[in-house]
């Protein structure tokens, strides 16, 4: 049977788009596989990920590249130099040939923002190594990135507990 790196794309309005993607990043390590994971929004909130990250030094690379919330900013300009120079790393790593496995979670944000040109980021997609997974993760996926990734996941929100006034909580959202 023959086996190819494939783009996968976690979108949708519901939660678990990096959940999915760091559960591929678990199996992969468990295959003694390198994973590299970018993250291009979150920013210095201390995610039960980071520790659990440290568990795994040898094959795992973790990378929180991102000012924070986007949407919250104080500094667009900054954030979109954030998200520039992450793209320039995540290019980096792709074309290395050192990952069985990249991440870049939350990058949709960056494109959607226009932070990063899109037509950019597919074309380095399809030029990968022929062994790398890519995953892309979060909301209003384009397209033309649905159209060039091989598996793509709609998350949909039916029932979230903020809606009953519970805040994000330790251990189920970060």
């Amino acid at each position: 049977m023959a086996t190819k790196g494939l783009i996968i794309i976690n979108t949708g309005k519901g939660k678990g788009k990096t959940t999915a993607a760091l559960g591929l990043m678990f199996r992969a390590l468990g295959h003694g596989f390198k994973v590299c994971v970018i993250q291009f929004i979150k920013g210095s909130w201390k995610y039960g990920e980071l520790e659990t990250a440290k568990c795994f030094e040898d094959n795992l690379e973790f990378h929180v590249m991102g000012k924070g919330f986007t949407w919250k900013s104080e500094n667009i300009e900054e954030d979109k130099k954030a998200a520039q120079e992450a793209w320039e790393f995540s290019k980096q790593k792709i074309q290395s040939n050192e990952y069985r496995l990249i991440i870049l979670d939350e990058i949709t944000y960056a494109m959607n923002y226009g932070f990063l040109d899109e037509q950019e980021v597919i074309k380095t997609l399809k030029s990968r190594p022929d062994e790398l997974h890519v995953v892309l993760t979060g909301r209003d996926a384009s397209k033309d990135l649905i159209e060039a990734g091989d598996m793509v996941t709609e998350m949909a929100e039916i029932k979230h507990p903020y809606k009953q006034g519970v805040e994000a909580q330790p251990g189920v959202e970060f």
